[in-house]
C-alpha cells in the first residue's frame, strides 16, 4: 500500500480496561495472532450506539460476563495506526487504525464468571496482570496507546 492510497479515517472503538479487586488488569491472548499478541477487550461502536453502551456490550461479547460496573471514563479518545501491511487486510481496508474511547471498569463478577468461549470468539486464553505488566504483553504498533490508557487511569491504579 503505497503512502497515497493509505485510508484516512479511523474506526470508532470503546477499550475496556477491566480490574479485579487485586487491582490486576484482564488481558486476552488473540486467537487470530501467531505471536504472544495480547490485549485489553476492545470493539467496535455500533452505528447511533453510545460508548459506554458500546463498552458494556463489548464487555459481554468478549469475555461473557456483565459483571462489572464503569468507574471511569477517559477524558478524549485515543489512537493508534495499523502498520501499513496490515491496513488492507484489517476492516475491508477502509481505517488507518482505531479512535478509542477507553472505560476503567471494576470486575464485580468471581474469575468463573468469565469465558472466553463467546459466540464470536476472539480470545484463546485469558489472564490477569499488574498494570506494570501490560505494555510488555501488547504488540508493538499499540504499545503507545495503552501507555496513554495507563496514564489516563493511574490514579485509580494505586492502592
Amino acid at each position: 500500500m503505497s503512502k497515497k492510497t493509505l485510508p484516512t479515517a479511523y474506526r470508532p472503538c470503546v477499550g475496556l480496561m477491566l480490574l479485579n479487586p487485586r487491582r490486576e488488569v484482564f488481558v486476552a491472548q488473540r486467537i487470530d495472532m501467531p505471536s504472544e499478541a495480547w490485549q485489553m477487550p476492545q470493539g467496535g461502536i455500533d452505528k447511533g450506539e453510545a460508548p459506554v453502551a458500546a463498552a458494556l456490550r463489548e464487555l459481554k461479547e468478549e469475555i461473557g460476563t456483565d459483571k462489572a460496573t464503569i468507574r471511569a471514563e477517559a477524558r478524549g479518545w485515543l489512537s493508534y495506526d495499523l502498520p501499513e501491511d496490515l491496513m488492507p487486510r484489517l476492516w475491508g481496508g477502509r481505517y488507518r487504525g482505531q479512535t478509542q474511547k477507553w472505560f476503567l471498569l471494576d470486575f464485580t463478577g468471581q474469575d468463573s464468571d468469565i469465558d472466553i468461549a463467546t459466540e464470536h470468539a476472539e480470545f484463546s486464553r485469558w489472564q490477569w496482570v499488574q498494570p506494570a505488566r501490560i505494555v510488555d504483553l501488547i504488540v508493538p504498533f499499540k504499545r503507545a496507546l495503552y501507555r496513554q490508557v495507563l496514564e489516563e487511569f493511574a490514579a485509580h491504579l494505586r492502592d
